[in-house]
C-alpha cells in the first residue's frame, strides 16, 4: 500500500488531479485483484486460473470506469492524465505483485 500511495504522490506530481485519481483506482483495483488471488496461491490450477482471471477483470473495469469518465467528463477528468496515472500506477504493481503473494 505504501508504495501504491508513493506511485500515486509521483502521478500527482508529474500528471496533476487526474492522473491522481487515475492511480487511486488502479491502487483500489489492484488491491483488489491481490486480494482476490491470495487466499488459492496453493490451490488446484482450475481454482487459481479462475481467480486470476477475476483479477485480470477488476483491472480491466477499473481501466474502463477511467476510459469512460474520462471520455464522458473531459472537463472533470481530462483522459491523458487519468490514463497515465492509472498506467503509471498499475503496472509497477502489477510487475511486483509476486512479492504480495508471497
Amino acid at each position: 500500500m505504501a508504495l501504491g500511495f508513493g506511485l500515486i504522490a509521483a502521478a500527482v506530481g508529474l500528471g496533476g488531479r487526474a492522473a491522481g485519481i487515475g492511480g487511486g483506482v488502479a491502487l483500489v483495483a489492484q488491491t483488489w485483484a491481490v486480494l482476490l488471488l491470495r487466499p488459492v496461491m496453493r490451490a488446484p490450477n482450475p481454482q487459481f486460473m479462475a481467480r486470476w482471471l477475476g483479477g485480470m477483470g477488476i483491472r480491466l473495469a477499473g481501466a474502463a470506469a477511467v476510459l469512460i469518465v474520462a471520455v464522458t467528463y473531459r472537463a472533470l477528468l481530462p483522459l491523458l492524465p487519468a490514463v497515465l496515472g492509472y498506467l503509471g500506477v498499475l503496472l509497477p504493481l502489477l510487475f511486483l505483485e509476486t512479492r504480495f503473494l508471497k
